[in-house]
């Protein structure tokens, strides 16, 4: 499968399971709203109205029905059934969820049938078919509902899951993914994923998986990475950054996948080991600031924090890399665009990029270009000059700022008994 181009790297919200390779949460619109009666119904169609309503209702009960006799006949097969009757029932539970007009509320009765636990079981058994109809059915019943994906995690599914990550078969192995992404999605389940060892096996899918796989390992990741510490290496590992890179290169930097990945760059950022791999990365330093310059509020926020991370950490290092990707008018336009926060970062990079020995230093007239042009398609003509002139001010007065503090601060080091009395 081809990543050239980009809308095949865009991960859909998590769908009715027809195609189960796909998985990101979304809640479901309740498929059982009746449309309201027009007020001006004679009385006539008015009782042709309600019998037909009447009749509706009744046929839903009927069908409900008999929807939970199945439901218990695949129940009891799962529990006290032969091997090969458990998998007819786990295959059953997949047809069960996408042929229902209220897939929502199957999961559901399914839930509470019992089910989860044999399913379980199943995912440890010797047999393929066993494997591989006990992953479908689980992955139907865990999208779009928190309480069957609490369960499936209670009953011991992920260290099965885990060992499904390291499987040679491609289909397994992806299939094992998108349950971890779609488990991973509720909070009481994210401790324990991280604590099973899954993520070190999601960075590896990231190198060498499909690019659905890939997608999947990076938005299971990304939910996990919210209960992790910012500079914690237990979810992340420096090969991470070059397939992630990779990916950001190739989807719309606006996008919820572009915010997934820059979300994760920005950790990676925060050990020595991400950086330096950011830095070495075929367009590495030049992706993150094309997603200043495209991204949305929230991976354009990520991006700059990488950047402002590496600067931070050695300017000597990493300034004139950034200065080289021609990183200024994205920052100059995200001080007035971006986010508090990402205006805030944005700045102080700024500042960092350009306190750099004269020679290097960028042009003053230069500067004031690219400013006016900023501020000319952000406020229009009639105000570009003083929206410039308020952005350069407030550049300078920052470095003022930062220069008066270096100077404070090296005389409070200053030991006075070597201060001459003269």
């Amino acid at each position: 499968m081809g990543v050239g181009e980009t809308t095949k790297l865009e991960p859909e919200p998590e769908p009715e399971p027809k195609d189960v390779h796909r998985h990101q949460e979304e809640e479901e619109e309740d498929d059982d709203d009746v449309e309201e009666e027009d007020e001006g119904l004679s009385d006539t169609r008015t009782a042709i109205a309600l019998g037909l309503s009447a009749k509706g209702k009744g046929q839903r009960q009927r069908q409900q029905q008999q929807e939970c006799a199945v439901v218990q006949q695949v129940s009891d097969k799962l529990v006290s059934g032969s091997l090969q009757w458990k998998i007819e029932a786990a295959r059953e539970i997949r047809k069960l969820v996408r042929k229902s007009p209220s897939s929502s509320k199957t999961r559901s009765r399914l839930g509470a049938a019992g089910v989860v636990q044999p399913l379980v079981f199943m995912l440890s058994s010797s047999n393929p078919d066993a494997r591989y109809s006990s992953l479908l059915a689980l992955l139907n019943l865990a999208v779009r509902n928190e309480r069957n994906k609490v369960k499936i995690v209670t009953a011991g599914a992920i260290p099965p899951l885990v060992e499904l990550l390291k499987t040679q078969n491609s289909s397994i192995r992806e299939l094992a993914t998108a349950a971890i992404l779609s488990l991973s999605a509720a909070a009481p389940n994210k401790p324990i994923i991280v604590a099973s060892g899954a993520a070190p096996l999601l960075v590896k899918i990231l190198n060498s998986g499909s690019v659905q796989g890939r997608v999947d390992a990076v938005t299971a990741l990304y939910n996990l990475s919210t209960i992790i510490e910012k500079n914690s290496t237990e979810l992340l590992n420096a090969s991470a950054v070059s397939p992630l890179i990779n990916l950001l290169k190739e989807c719309k930097k606006y996008s919820k996948f572009a915010e997934k990945a820059t979300a994760l760059l920005e950790i990676l950022s925060n050990f020595e080991e991400g950086r330096t791999a950011i830095s070495v990365a075929d367009g590495g330093i030049l992706t993150l600031v094309e997603t200043v310059e495209d991204g949305s509020l929230v991976s354009t926020q990520h991006a700059v924090g990488a950047l402002l991370s590496l600067c931070l950490s050695c300017r000597d290092k990493y300034r004139e890399l950034i200065l080289k990707e021609g990183a200024i008018p994205g920052l100059l336009r995200l001080t007035v665009e971006g986010t508090s926060e990402a205006q805030d970062r944005a700045r102080v990079l700024l500042d960092l990029l350009r306190d750099s020995p004269p020679e290097r230093r960028l042009a003053s007239s230069v500067l004031e270009k690219i400013v006016y042009d900023i501020a000319e398609r952000v406020d229009g003509a009639d105000k570009a000059a003083e929206t410039a002139k308020r952005l350069l001010q407030d550049m300078v007065q920052r470095s003022m700022e930062q220069s008066l503090n270096c100077v404070q601060h090296r005389a409070a080091s200053c030991n006075p008994s070597v201060i001459p009395s003269t």
